[in-house]
C-alpha cells in the first residue's frame, strides 16, 4: 500500500505539476532577471573569491557555500545521475543541464529572499529560509509551517536515509562491509557532528567538500582524456536521446522524451535543489560580502552550477564513456562498474570512498537545514533538538538497510511537496526579489561596493529585524547631524 501511494504521488507531482512548474519558474526568473546566470557569471566568480570573509554574527559565505554543497553533492551526483540514465536514457543528462541553468536563476531569487528575511536565534546565529520569508514576507505562517514539515520529513529524515542507503550500497559492493555495521558507524559519526549544531556542520563541510570535489573532478577529467575520441559521439548521444531523435538510446532499450525529461528533471532537482527551498535555509546564515542580500544569491548560483554542470556531468561522462549503461537503475553499482572499467580495480574503491565522504557531509548538512525549521516550528526553543536528533539518527540507520527503490521514491515525493510550496512563495515574492537584485546590479554598474539600504524598500518595515539590515538613509542623517 505504501509503495502504491508513493508511486501515485510521484506520477502526479513529477509527471504533471513539477516538470512544468520548475521549468516554468526557472524560465520566468531567467527572463525577469535578464539571463543573470549568464550575464553575471563572471561577477559570481568575483563574489566567490571574496566569500571567505565573514563576521562573528554569522558564517562566511564560503562556509555556507560548502555546507550547501555538502547537501547537494552526494547520492544525487553519483547514484542519482546513474538512476536518471537508467530510467530515462542518456537524454536525461541534457534535461539535468537545462534544469540547472534555469535553476541558477531560481537559486538566486530564493537565496536573496532568505537573506532579506533572516533573523537571529538565541545564540545570535543568523537563521532563515523559505519558512521565514513565507511568514514575514507573505504574512502566512501556516504556509511556513507546511513547508517546514515537508522539509523536516524530506531532509531531516528521508534524504538522510537515501544518503545512508547509498553509502552502505557502495561499501558492500566494493569492500563487502555489512550494511548493518556500516549503519552503526554512520550513526556514531553523524551524532558526533550534529550535536555541535550549524557551526560544527559548516566547519566539517569546509574541510571535506573542496578536497573531495576537486579530487572527483580530476579523476573524471582523466577518464575524459583517456576516452577523448569517444566524447563527440557521447555528446551527440545525449542530445539525440533528449529529443527522441534516436529510438534505441542505450543498451537496446528505447526511451521516450517524456521519460528522459522526467528522470533528468527529478534527479537534477534532487542534486542541485534549485527551487526546492532547501539551500536557502543555510544561505540565510551567512554574513555576505558585500553586505547585500543579493551577494549571497550569486554564491548560491555558483553552487547550482558546480553541482550539476560540473560534478553531475563528470559522473555522466564516466558512465557514458564506459559504453555500458544497461545495468538498470541501481545507480551506485552502475557508477562503480563504469569507473572500474576505466581505471581498473582501484576505481571502485575511489568511488566508494568519495561516496562515503560526500554522502556523510550530506547527512550532516541535511540535518542543519532541518534544524532551522524545527526551531521555526518550536518558536526558537532549542530544548526540542535532542529528540529530533535521535529521530534523524534513527532514519540514518533505517536507510542503511532499507530497500533502495522505496527510499528513492519517498525522497521524490517529499522533495516534490517542498518544491511546490516554495515555488508558490517565490512567485508571490518575486517582485521584491527582483527589485533587491536590481538594486545590487545598479550599484555594481555605478562602480560602488553594493550595500543594502532598507529605506529603499519601505514594505520591509516591521517585517525584518532592524539590527540586521540598517536604514542607511537614517544613519546618514544621524551622522550628518
Amino acid at each position: 500500500m505504501l509503495e502504491t501511494t508513493v508511486n501515485f504521488l510521484n506520477a502526479l507531482l513529477w509527471g504533471k505539476l513539477l516538470v512544468y512548474g520548475l521549468v516554468g519558474a526557472g524560465l520566468y526568473f531567467t527572463l525577469r532577471l535578464a539571463f543573470i546566470q549568464i550575464t553575471y557569471f563572471k561577477h559570481s566568480l568575483k563574489v566567490m573569491s571574496k566569500s571567505r570573509q565573514g563576521c562573528d554574527d554569522g558564517l562566511s559565505s564560503f562556509q555556507v557555500f560548502c555546507t550547501s554543497m555538502a547537501a547537494r553533492v552526494g547520492a544525487g551526483n553519483m547514484a542519482g545521475v546513474a538512476v536518471a540514465i537508467g530510467a530515462g536514457g542518456p537524454g536525461a543528462v541534457f534535461w539535468m543541464w537545462l534544469i540547472a541553468m534555469l535553476g541558477m536563476a531560481t537559486a538566486m531569487v530564493e537565496s536573496t529572499l532568505a537573506q532579506v528575511y533572516k533573523t537571529r536565534d538565541q545564540d545570535g546565529q543568523f537563521r532563515g529560509g523559505p519558512a521565514y520569508y513565507m511568514e514575514k514576507g507573505l504574512g502566512q505562517r501556516w504556509m511556513g509551517v507546511l513547508f517546514s514539515i515537508f522539509l523536516i520529513i524530506a531532509f531531516g529524515l528521508v534524504f538522510n536515509a537515501v544518503q545512508a542507503n547509498t553509502i552502505t550500497g557502495a561499501m558492500e559492493v566494493v569492500f563487502d562491509i555489512s550494511p548493518l555495521y556500516m549503519g552503526i558507524f554512520l550513526v556514531i559519526t553523524s551524532a558526533f557532528v550534529i550535536v555541535g549544531g550549524l557551526r560544527k556542520v559548516a566547519k566539517v563541510s569546509e574541510v571535506i567538500v573542496p578536497v573531495m570535489a576537486l579530487a572527483y573532478i580530476f579523476i573524471a577529467f582523466v577518464v575524459v582524456v583517456m576516452n577523448i575520441e569517444k566524447l563527440p559521439d557521447v555528446f551527440m548521444l545525449i542530445i539525440n536521446s533528449a529529443f527522441g531523435w534516436q529510438e534505441a538510446a542505450a543498451g537496446g532499450v528505447a526511451y521516450t522524451v517524456a521519460q528522459a525529461m522526467q528522470a533528468g528533471i527529478a534527479r537534477g532537482l534532487f542534486s542541485n535543489e534549485a527551487g526546492m527551498g532547501s539551500a536557502a535555509n543555510v544561505a540565510a546564515s551567512a554574513s555576505p560580502n558585500p553586505n547585500h542580500p543579493a551577494s549571497q544569491g550569486f554564491v548560491q548560483m555558483m553552487g547550482v552550477f558546480s553541482d550539476t554542470i560540473v560534478i553531475c556531468t563528470a559522473t555522466a561522462a564516466i558512465i557514458l564513456l564506459s559504453g555500458d549503461v544497461s545495468t538498470g537503475s541501481d545507480g551506485i553499482k552502475m557508477t562503480i562498474t563504469a569507473m572500474t572499467n576505466h581505471v581498473g580495480g582501484w576505481g571502485g574503491g575511489f568511488v566508494a570512498i568519495a561516496i562515503l565522504l560526500f554522502c556523510f557531509t550530506s547527512i550532516i548538512a541535511n540535518y542543519s537545514y532541518a534544524e532551522t525549521n524545527v526551531l521555526f516550528l518550536a518558536g526558537n526553543r532549542k530544548a526540542v533538538l535532542p529528540l529530533f536528533r535521535v529521530c534523524v539518527l534513527g532514519m540514518v540507520m533505517f536507510g542503511a538497510v532499507a530497500k533502495i527503490s522505496l527510499v528513492w521514491n519517498l525522497a521524490d515525493v517529499s522533495m516534490g511537496l517542498m518544491a511546490t510550496v516554495n515555488i508558490i512563495a517565490l512567485l508571490l515574492l518575486s517582485g521584491l526579489a527582483v527589485r533587491v537584485i536590481n538594486d545590487y546590479r545598479d550599484q555594481v554598474r555605478a562602480g560602488k561596493t553594493p550595500e543594502f539600504d532598507r529605506s529603499k524598500f519601505p514594505e520591509l518595515n516591521g517585517q525584518v529585524e532592524e539590527d540586521i539590515w540598517q536604514d542607511l538613509s537614517a544613519s546618514s542623517k544621524t551622522k550628518h547631524s
